[in-house]
Formats: C-alpha cells, structure tokens, sequence
C-alpha cells in the first residue's frame, strides 16, 4: 500500500490535471472528461491484467486485435468482467498517438461504444449500457473546431498517464477509487448545491454505514434509495470489508449523468458487475429491486424537502410503502416519503440510517401524522442531530434517523452530536474520533447528560410526537457564571478611577488655561 505522502502527491497532482486542462471550460462541465478518462483508464489496466493472468511473458497491449485467441476467449471474459476491450482500444494504446491522431475525438467515441456495445446479450448489459454516456467527444464544450476538442482530449488523457498508480496488480483498485472520489469531492465541493446533491461527504458517510450495520456480522445486501455517486454504498464496503454482503450493493438514482457516476465509481472499487445493481429513475413514483427486498442495511442522504406527486396521484396512498402509515407525504415535501420507502424495504433484523432535514420532526399536519405512525409501531430507533455546515452546498444542521425493526425497548434515543466537529477552511468535519464517540453512544443506550437520553415512546406521544433532539437533549449552558458583588466591587473600583482620572485632568486643563 502507498503512504499517506504518497497519495496526499496524487490527488494534488489530479486536480491540478483537472484545473489545468480544462482552460476555460467551467469545472463543473468538464468533470465528466477527467473522470470519465480516469475510468477508462482504469477498466483498461484491469481488463488487461485479467487477460495477463499474472504472466509477465503475456503483454496484453502488444496483442493484434485479429488475433485468434482473443474470439476464442471473449465469450467467457465477458461472462466474468462483464465487458471486452480489444488491444487497440486499450488506453495505453490510444494515448501513445493521442497527439498525432487527427481523428482522436471520432476514435474514442466509437471505442467507448464498442466496450458497451461487447456487453449486449449478457447478463452484465443493464450494468455497461450507457457508462461513457456523458464523455461526449464531439462537444463544443471542448472546443468549436474538431483541431480544438482533439488538443484538449489529448490533454487529458496525458494528464491521467502520467499519474503515477504504480503496478496494477499491488495497490491499483484503493488508489484508482481514492482518486475518482477525491475528484468527485472536489467538484462537489466547488459546486455549491449542484454538487452537494450527489455526494455525501466521506466522514458523514462513514458514520452512516456504521450506524447502518452495527452490530450486524452479515448482511444480505445494501440497499441506497438515493444513491447519487454511491459513496455511501461503498463507504460501507471500505468500513466493513470483515462483513459477508452476500448479495451486493443495490441503489436507485434519478439524475442520469450521477447514475454514471455511480456505476463507475463501483468498477473503480473493484466490486464486479455481478455484485452490483444501480438502477435509473425516480424511487418514489417507479421503485425499483421490490423484488430483492427486504435489505439488512440501508444508507441514504435523500434531497431535502423535494416537491413530489403526492396526493396528486390517488393510487399511491395504495402503495405498499406509504399505505400503512395511512397519509401520504406533502407534496412540496417529500422527505417522509423517502423515509417510509426505506422502511418498507427494511428486513426485520435490519437497520436504515437515512441523513433527514431538522423540520421534518416538528412540522404538524400530514408529517405529524407519519411520525406518529413510526413512534407507535416503534421503529425508531435513534434521531442524532450533527453539527451545521457538514455537507457540500448547506449550512444546515442536519440529523440522522436510524430506523429499526427489532427494537426491544419501546424507548427512542436521541444524540445531541451538535459539539462534534473540526473547523477546516470551507466546511466542518467529522473526525474519526467524533464517529467512535457517536457510535458508543448509539450502542450503549445511556442516558448522557447534553449528549444522549433514552425517552418512552408515550412521552413522545404526550410531546405530539415531536422527534427534536433539542426537545429531549439539554444543551450545557456553556455561559459564564458571574459572581455579581465581586463584578459590583469592580465596578465602584473602576468608577473611582475614572472620577480620579477627570479630576487630575480638570487640574490640568485650569493650569494651561491660566498660562
């Protein structure tokens, strides 16, 4: 594995490509042609390492894309990495002449098209369709002559070569990850809301997969209705790698360019098309995997307070997921929705953590109605509020529910985790030593005084089921205490100073006056 020094070098020279590269593309735009070309890159080293097999005397690269071998081995490589990718579509051979090739932007397109198109007629099609979709080489965002477009590709794809990776086979798959999330990162940072929508900050999204799989020693699978980029399905991979996921990682994304993202971002973590399943559309109105549920672990960080069909669509107040609660979701807000979809695919033994907006647990009306639903039938089991200015693109303190089938106690618990945090220069972060902290707390159960109590659901009740940490938590009074007579006694003293001050200034002034 590489040091921190050395990986700390890699991702400050990745986003110096990025910057450099682009001119005066805006960064937002342009981040699907450094990611996009960091994948290819990557499924190109992997797939050619596949065929190598470890064999040093085997270069995959120098390989004629003719050569009888390659038709007699396709069908089953396929079958395994889920795609095929001839010698001479190899990144490697495609930078060599980058500089030379008058048709850069027409070859790229047509190899991106070949790699998905190898898939078609196996079972790995729905996971490659559509991956290079938003690596348009023909846009005018990259230049309004073709001269243009093939100059900055060719930049590109020599910036992402001369990041040095090291061997393939020794440490490729952590550092390809840790470099396309660390881009990810930045661009979501850069982005204000835009990019805040679809990524989870890494330190938040390992302490909702923790919260997700405590105290389970396996699970199923993982299940992320709003997956965005998919950091919080695989943070639960990084985090819980002892853990068995038997079935893989599973998530619904609605915007298309962040479902690629996604897929992507699975390859480049080494978890095969066979163990993963991210699906396009909008998980409230068309759901999809009811028929893998119920999920042992669920994450999600939903949007927050969307505006949804609701009651618009008088066939949802049916729907297995909301009908139980007995009242839709307002339409101009639809975070309740998400967090019944989530319980409804929750297994008995399971956990959802779900990152939730601070109004929806003491608005009335239609939310009111649902909270009390969850409180009743007990399945809450823990309502963490965090520090404000945790996420990319809002200042908002938000919380965490943590929701639970299996709860023994008719108790909910709720963490005041507010005081947890480090400043750093745009947003605050959740060290590790925060995470512990938080999830002792979680796992004990004991009352903390400011920081966590254990409350009967019918105190809940009484409190109109209100779910405020702050309605349950006491904040320490952190003002100072104030002695008042020895504060009146200083006050005499500096009275007395000043009175002593004008008089020997009045003495002075007559002085000057009468010379």
């Amino acid at each position: 594995m590489v040091s921190i020094q050395q990986r700390a070098e890699l991702q400050r020279r990745i986003w110096q490509i990025a910057n450099d590269v682009r001119g005066s593309v805006d960064g937002w735009d342009f981040k699907q042609y450094v990611l996009g070309t960091l994948f290819y890159r990557f499924i190109s080293e992997n797939f050619a390492a596949y065929i190598e097999a470890g064999d040093e005397s085997v270069k995959y690269a120098s390989f004629d894309d003719n050569n009888p071998i390659l038709e007699q081995i396709k069908t089953d490589t396929i079958k395994t990495k889920g795609y095929f990718i001839y010698p001479s579509q190899l990144f490697e051979n495609v930078v060599k002449n980058a500089a030379s090739n008058t048709n850069l932007n027409t070859d790229l397109a047509n190899i991106f098209t070949a790699i998905e198109s190898s898939a078609i007629g196996y079972p790995s099609e729905a996971d490659i369709k559509g991956l290079f979709a938003d690596f348009d080489t023909t846009s005018n965002r990259l230049g309004n002559t073709v001269e243009d477009k093939n100059k900055r590709l060719c930049a590109v794809l020599k910036g992402v070569q001369e990041l040095d990776f090291g061997k393939f086979e020794d440490n490729q798959i952590d550092l390809f990850g840790d470099a396309y999330e660390f881009l990810i990162s930045n661009y979501a940072a850069n982005a204000g809301k835009s990019g805040g929508e679809f990524f989870t900050p890494q330190n938040v999204s390992k302490l909702i997969s923790q919260l997700a799989l405590h105290g389970q020693t396996n699970v199923n699978k993982i299940y992320d209705p709003a997956a965005g980029s998919g950091s919080l399905l695989l943070q639960a991979k990084k985090q819980f790698d002892e853990h068995i996921i038997e079935d893989g990682f599973f998530g619904q994304e609605i915007n298309h360019t962040t479902y690629n993202l996604a897929r992507m971002n699975m390859f480049l973590h080494n978890i095969n098309y066979d163990k993963f399943d991210i699906a396009l559309g909008d998980t409230l109105i068309k759901p999809q995997f009811g028929d893998e549920k119920p999920f042992d672990a669920i994450v999600s960080n939903p949007p927050y307070s969307v505006k949804w069909i609701g009651s618009d669509d008088p066939v949802l107040i049916n729907d297995d997921r909301f009908a139980p609660a007995g009242i839709l979701a307002p339409k101009s807000k639809a975070d309740f929705a998400f967090i019944l979809h989530a319980l409804s695919y929750l297994s008995a033994k399971g956990r959802a953590a779900i990152v939730t907006f601070p109004g929806i647990f003491y608005r009335g009306g239609a939310e009111q109605k649902i909270r009390k639903y969850l409180v009743d039938n007990n399945f809450v089991e823990t309502v963490i509020s965090l520090a404000p200015n945790l996420f990319f693109g809002t200042s908002i303190a938000v919380n965490i529910l943590v929701l639970s089938k299996h709860k023994s106690e008719t108790k909910t618990q709720f963490i005041d985790a507010s005081g947890f945090f480090k400043k750093e220069t745009n947003n605050n972060v959740l060290t590790d030593n925060h995470i512990a902290q938080i999830i002792k707390l979680f796992a004990d159960k004991a009352d903390v005084e400011h920081l966590a109590k254990s409350v009967e659901n019918s105190q809940i009740a009484d409190n109109d089921y209100n779910l405020s940490v702050s309605s349950y938590v006491e904040q320490k009074d952190t003002r100072e205490v104030i002695n008042i007579t020895e504060l009146n006694d200083d006050i005499r003293k500096t009275v007395a100073k000043i009175d002593r001050l004008r008089a020997e200034i009045d003495v002075i002034v007559a002085e000057i006056e009468n010379s």
